[in-house]
């Protein structure tokens, strides 16, 4: 069994017995989703899940096609001064506040090397920038530069959700890693108390000319003020979706079908007997995860492998369109030798950019990660998800979670008769 961990998502795989901008190349299949480049900058007490929501909708971004990166502030700060003491945090500390700004500016410098000299599109500021006069300094630096800005506040007001997630989150946090868990409680709790006195939330009367949302309890209420253009929009959508209650995702394509064994793509095959054995084995290990799941659902896709599959398991099972295979179009049920064979000027391209090469009358990677949306945003709601699907359709599916490149998401590894195991964490 092998695991990893990977901004905010961890896998296991087990076998079951205006300043002017360079110029930017875009595909032509896909024109950008982002023509004003956009600083996406979060606000908040600490431990109120900013960082999660950063590198959450920085992954989501990457996966649509909007180039991302987050910038972490407290980053800049350790590499200043390491791990700071709690008066370091304390607002009458001018020394400190001096180089907290600084850090903000180095910060904010290198944002705009990304949006305006690199292939960003957009950027996430990750810092708490919690009092009014922060805020004015980060919408001045970057909007004299073309640089749209966009403020993302996490509230929560639920005493136990931020206790969870200073215990499961804060203590891991570079600054606190050489403490004792008491310690660490402490000194932090201190700190906080400190950003408290000079915390001045989004106001929808003072900020009234400032585009922003305002995200209570990570997921129960969202607010949204003077939103401008598509990205903002998407941005959204997204947050609308999000959660950090504990849940797993597993992930595992049909098993063996009667076109598998023939090397041919595509089709609506039935399962070999091999392919009939994986699906009672799976149902047993799922009825063995159930004991601490018992609401787990059930997902396949509409075509009779992936339902066969999940035949014997003992929970609701609801069919996707969205969850079918990438349609391979005119050579739909041709082996790869037979592609090669008719379609030679088709094979070659596929071979030169495998993402978006669309078959003829058929689909892309790239046509399959935009039929895929309303998947990952059912994901995001849900809890715990099977999740039975195709090839094309996994590696989609994990690019997103893994945070994989379009260049690397064609050639993930996805084999059959295997489940891998999806445990999203703060």
């Amino acid at each position: 069994m092998d695991s990893a961990t990977v901004n905010g998502c961890s896998a296991t795989a087990s076998v079951c017995p205006t300043t002017p901008r360079k110029n930017i190349v875009f595909n032509a299949s896909q024109p950008p989703l982002v023509n004003v480049p956009t600083c996406i900058v979060m606000v908040g007490l600490p431990a109120r899940g900013k960082t999660y929501i950063s590198k959450k909708l920085a992954r989501y971004l990457n996966w649509i096609g909007v180039s991302t990166k987050v910038f972490n502030v407290g980053d800049y700060r350790r590499r200043v001064v390491g791990s700071a003491p709690v008066e370091f945090f304390d607002p009458s500390n001018e020394e400190a506040v001096r180089i907290r700004r600084q850090c903000c500016l180095d910060a904010l410098q290198d944002v705009s090397t990304w949006l305006l000299e690199e292939e960003g599109q957009a950027a996430v500021l990750d810092a708490t920038n919690t009092t009014r006069a922060r805020r004015k300094l980060v919408v001045d630096h970057l909007s004299q530069q073309g640089v749209r800005v966009f403020f993302v506040e996490s509230i929560c007001s639920d005493a136990q959700l931020v206790e969870r997630n200073v215990r499961a989150v804060k203590l891991k946090n570079p600054d606190f890693i050489h403490q004792d868990t008491d310690e660490a409680l402490t000194d932090f709790r201190k700190r906080l108390e400190l950003y408290e006195k000079v915390y001045e939330p989004l106001d929808f009367d003072i900020d009234a000319d400032l585009s922003f949302v305002t995200l209570h309890n990570v997921g129960s209420k969202l607010i949204a003020n003077a939103i401008r253009g598509h990205l903002q929009s998407r941005i959204i959508y997204f947050l609308m979706n999000v959660h950090i209650k504990p849940r797993t995702i597993f992930l595992t394509r049909h098993g063996e079908s009667t076109m598998n064994m023939c090397g041919r793509i595509g089709g609506d095959g039935m399962l070999t007997a091999n392919g009939e054995r994986y699906s009672r084995v799976l149902a047993e290990f799922i009825d063995k995860q159930k004991e601490d799941m018992p609401n787990l659902r059930v997902w396949t896709s509409q075509l009779r492998r992936t339902i066969q599959t999940a035949q014997h398991i003992n929970a609701y099972s609801e069919p996707w369109t969205a969850l079918n295979e990438l349609d391979a179009g005119d050579c739909d049920g041709l082996t790869y030798e037979e592609i090669q064979e008719k379609f030679p000027s088709q094979f070659a391209l596929r071979d030169q950019d495998k993402f978006h090469y669309r078959y003829p009358r058929g689909e892309s990677y790239e046509d399959l990660v935009a039929r895929l949306e309303p998947v990952i945003m059912e994901l995001e709601r849900q809890g715990d998800v099977l999740v039975v699907c195709h090839q094309a359709v996994s590696r989609c599916l994990l690019a997103y979670f893994l945070d994989k490149s379009y260049d690397e998401l064609p050639y993930l590894q996805v084999p059959l008769h295997a489940v891998i195991k999806l445990t999203p964490v703060a």
